[in-house]
């Protein structure tokens, strides 16, 4: 009698066991269609974006997302590094919810002192001036301000001059030219970032911007003093700030409406070896500006996005270009830094090319004088490296 009590009540217990599991996951099946749902029918204004969505995520270690797969797909397991411990779910979880990482103090602190939200930036060179506190800034205004029409200045002499090649003894007498060949392709992502001399009733740094006065003069320039090192150049004119109104897309997205460019400039032109996307730093004249042989020059600074498999590649080439600027025109780059995290983009196109890279030129406070002056520097070194490359390419 006994015995075939305890056999009832454990066949209870293992039906009220089933029926309470049962029941979680009916519970959890109805929340989860709900949650479909909502997230289906709920107003686009109130959906989450990827954007949104990539911006959780951007900052959580790549073998985080290999060992959840892993936990599906045993593939993935073996791909697992076997240096990296286990990733901690809950902190994983925390780190997406507040964008604070558990195990270092910096991701508070960057949010808390001015400043100090550059911490994930790394200084690979640093040139003359160059620190944690002054490095290149992305200002980003809102998109009704970047496209307002505004009063510019430009001095009919600073249009009107133009790169002179001059005769450099060091190099064979020997005319060197690519020909018909666009090897060199030049583009703004910001294309309207301009200069608070020629804009007379701006003072506010973040509204210097303008549609035709503005960093692509630069990228003119730029283009006309490597045709006359023989090396030839394009300019794309495309106004980056029109599409992202047109699309309703914010300034975030920059980068996401010219990479189209950058692929359909590649599609078009196969001879395309380097690819400079041209900016103005947001940082004031004291940060951007170098006196060489008495005359004021807009320095430079290359920056290289370290969130892509190849970016190696494009750091050496602005490594290369820093120590030959810096042993021609000292003090004039301000050097190399490699951005990564969710307050940056990371990638900047640059994993198109390995060739391809971010230039800031100069800041708000420069001139076009300045400008130009930097683009001859940077042409005449970069004319150099290019053609001291083919050199060893046809001996090899």
């Amino acid at each position: 009698m006994y015995l075939g009590n305890r056999q009832n009540n454990g066949k209870k217990n293992v039906l009220n066991h089933f029926y309470k599991k049962s029941g979680a996951y009916f519970i959890c099946l109805i929340i989860l269609f709900v949650v479909i749902g909502f997230l289906t029918t709920v107003a686009p204004a109130y959906r989450f974006s990827s954007h949104t969505i990539t911006t959780w995520t951007s900052d959580l270690d790549s073998s985080t997302f290999l060992y959840l797969m892993g936990m599906e797909n045993r593939a993935f397991k073996g791909a697992y590094p076997e240096d990296k411990a286990l990733p901690n779910l809950s902190s994983v979880a925390f780190q997406m919810a507040t964008s604070i990482k558990p195990n270092d103090t910096r991701s508070l602190l960057g949010k808390e002192l001015p400043g100090f939200s550059t911490f994930e930036n790394e200084i690979i060179i640093a040139g003359e001036g160059t620190n944690y506190t002054n490095l290149p800034v992305e200002s980003a205004p809102p998109l009704d301000e970047i496209l307002k029409d505004r009063e510019a200045v430009v001095d009919d002499s600073t249009e009107s001059e133009n790169p002179t090649k001059e005769p450099d003894k060091d190099k064979d007498e020997e005319q060197l030219d690519t020909g018909d060949k666009d090897v060199v392709f030049i583009y703004n992502t910001h294309n309207r970032e301009s200069f608070l001399p020629h804009l007379p009733d701006v003072t506010d740094p973040d509204l210097a911007q303008h549609g035709e006065v503005n960093i692509t003069k630069v990228s003119d320039r730029l283009s006309k003093s490597l045709e006359s090192n023989g090396i030839g150049s394009s300019v794309d004119n495309t106004d980056i700030m029109k599409i992202l109104n047109n699309n309703g897309w914010g300034y975030g997205q920059s980068y996401t409406a010219s990479r189209k460019v950058v692929k359909e400039a590649f599609a078009s032109n196969e001879e395309i070896q380097y690819v400079f996307d041209l900016h103005r730093d947001s940082q004031r004249r004291d940060k951007t500006t170098k006196s060489i042989n008495g005359k004021a020059y807009a320095k430079i600074a290359f920056v290289v996005g370290a969130e892509y498999a190849s970016h190696e590649k494009n750091l050496a080439l602005a490594t290369k270009l820093h120590n030959m600027i810096e042993k021609k025109y000292p003090g004039l780059s301000r050097g190399v830094i490699k951005k990564k995290g969710p307050r940056s983009n990371g990638i900047y196109n640059q994993d198109l090319s390995q060739n391809s890279l971010v230039v800031e030129f100069g800041g708000v406070d420069n001139n076009l004088d300045e400008l130009y002056r930097t683009a001859d520097a940077v042409a005449d070194v970069f004319s150099e490296l290019y053609w001291d490359a083919e050199k060893v390419n046809k001996n090899q």
